[in-house]
């Protein structure tokens, strides 16, 4: 039976793959997401990305990065 994690799941993989002006800020978002400053998301914009985009990607590797951990804690708790 399919879920609301699956489905996040399933979305998330199916998000187009990012721009390379875009791979620095998804590594920060992935591993530092609490760094993310509005400069960063600034120089996005200025390298010619829509808002939508940048928020699509962050979204998409935030909830990757959150399904990865609850994947670990079910394993450690299983």
């Amino acid at each position: 039976m399919r879920g609301p994690v699956d489905d996040l799941r399933r979305v998330a993989e199916s998000t187009a793959p990012a721009p390379e002006p875009m791979r620095d800020y998804l590594a920060k978002v992935h591993a530092r997401a609490y760094t993310i400053t509005d400069g960063d998301v600034e120089a996005l914009k200025a390298a010619g990305l829509s808002e939508d985009e940048i928020f699509e990607q962050t979204v998409a590797v935030a909830v990757g990065e959150g399904l990865r951990r609850l994947d670990i804690a079910e394993r450690v708790i299983g």
